[in-house]
């Protein structure tokens, strides 16, 4: 999961590439406006580093439907933050994987103002009762 490109392009852009991954995951995550998918993401090359998910639009619009073949249920439900520089870009969200509560933190590499690779990592958050302090996760 750490393979792929890392070089940095486009510092000009990064503002444009933040804005551009803020409307993604707004509209297709967490409206769950699957038919936008093309509109954000390349048709031609789309590298997926999740292990769950293979590479390919049509592979991460089946992920994203409420009735997924491959089991996963994925729901975003509110964005926290958006970072970028250059081309990279990390969301960090939360919502729920499979009905656990958790916190989604996504780094995509974003080239002619479409997403080409994705990076995730998913943590469960706990009930707060659960909790050790009360600092919260975001």
């Amino acid at each position: 999961m750490l393979d792929g490109d890392i070089e940095l392009q486009d510092l000009d852009k990064t503002e444009h590439n933040r804005l551009r991954v803020q409307e993604y995951v707004e509209t297709v995550l967490i409206n769950q406006k699957i038919d936008y998918l093309a509109d954000f993401v390349s048709t031609k090359e789309f590298i997926q580093h999740s292990p769950n998910i293979a590479d390919g639009i049509e592979a991460l619009r089946t992920a994203l439907l409420e009735e997924s073949p491959s089991g996963l249920t994925i729901k975003y439900a509110r964005l926290h933050r958006v970072l970028a520089q250059d081309n990279f870009v990390l969301s960090v969200s939360e919502g729920a994987l499979n009905g656990v509560h958790s916190a989604f933190y996504d780094l995509y590499r974003v080239q002619d103002n479409r997403l080409v690779e994705h990076w995730d990592t998913i943590e469960a958050i706990p009930p707060v009762s659960e909790w050790k302090n009360m600092n919260r996760k975001f």
